[in-house]
């Protein structure tokens, strides 16, 4: 599956419906995520970002995969760190984001099952940009010092 690209592109401004039930299609559309996530050399992607509008999103931060049906932020420490992102679908694009440094995420598992997921650092930040796309909400919306970069490659 493509790439959705660019800031004005309105289906990356579309809220994500959730996710009514576990099947083929929803395991399928996950590991295609998965894929075109690792192809362009990125640690997180929503599925909005492939033209699909449900709540899911992958990510892969320390060598671990984490597959999140319907995810949800239910706790945001007061403590907050900025740091660069860029975006899958605004290549090219950086600037620096405040988030907090620690989220739990309640969600899906690719087996149904309902997980909390205490979330720091890195692994914070891309979950935050992520459920963000699922609202609609992108890195620049949040971000000061956006710059372009055409060489830089690494991206959320």
């Amino acid at each position: 599956m493509e790439l959705v690209i660019g800031k004005d592109n309105q289906t990356l401004r579309q809220k994500s419906l959730p996710v009514k039930k576990m099947d083929a299609d929803l395991h399928a559309l996950i590991s295609q995520m998965q894929k075109t996530m690792k192809e362009n050399d990125g640690i997180g992607l929503a599925a909005i970002q492939i033209g699909v509008p449900l709540r899911v999103i992958v990510c892969e931060v320390n060598d671990k995969m984490y597959s999140l049906i319907n995810p949800e932020i239910v706790k945001l420490s007061s403590e907050t760190s900025t740091f660069e992102e860029g975006c899958l679908s605004l290549p090219g694009i950086y600037g620096e984001v405040e988030r907090p440094e620690k989220v739990t995420v309640k969600a899906t598992n690719l087996d149904g099952k309902k997980v909390k997921i205490k979330a720091f650092d890195l692994l914070a930040r891309v979950v935050q940009h992520e459920i963000d796309h699922l609202d609609g909400i992108l890195f620049i919306d949040k971000a000061s010092n956006i710059r372009e970069d055409k060489r830089q490659t690494t991206a959320l």
